[in-house]
């Protein structure tokens, strides 16, 4: 019993001195500049309300839109031609680079989500992406 409050007092006094330390600098991109417009809208074609998001780069994700069946959203992707980057930009303008978009039924979008493809292989033109649910998934064209 001593042996466990010692070892708890010590984990309390080092813990409170630990900091994390970046080791090396991290540059933020911000803006637009370079980067060309790729607007990518999700029109929802089906009967059930569809919820769409992003996974981004060091383990972020955000939703991108909820649609209503019927209506379609527009989302304003970037793409940098030098690395095949697509982005989001936050509300400080900086660049999220986008590893992964999906739209699936709301609320239960993850297991019902459709992967959205993204071409890193050329320069981006204005996109449509029409979804329905089917049989208890989304599915997406």
């Amino acid at each position: 019993m001593k042996f466990s409050c010692c070892l708890f007092m010590t984990i309390v006094v080092f813990a409170g001195s630990a900091n994390a330390v970046e080791l090396r600098p991290i540059e933020v991109k911000t803006g637009t500049e370079g980067l060309i417009n790729a607007p990518l809208s999700l029109a929802n074609k089906g009967a059930e309300p569809m919820a769409c998001h992003a996974d981004l780069a060091h383990w972020y994700s955000t939703q991108l839109a909820t649609v209503s069946p019927g209506t379609q959203s527009l989302v304003d992707l970037w793409f940098d031609p030098q690395d095949g980057t697509f982005s989001l930009l936050n509300d400080k303008q900086e660049q999220m680079a986008v590893e992964s978009l999906w739209c699936g039924i709301d609320g239960r979008a993850y297991e019902t989500r459709a992967a959205l493809l993204l071409d890193r292989s050329a320069v981006p033109t204005p996109r449509l992406v029409e979804c329905a649910a089917d049989n208890g998934k989304m599915v997406c064209r």
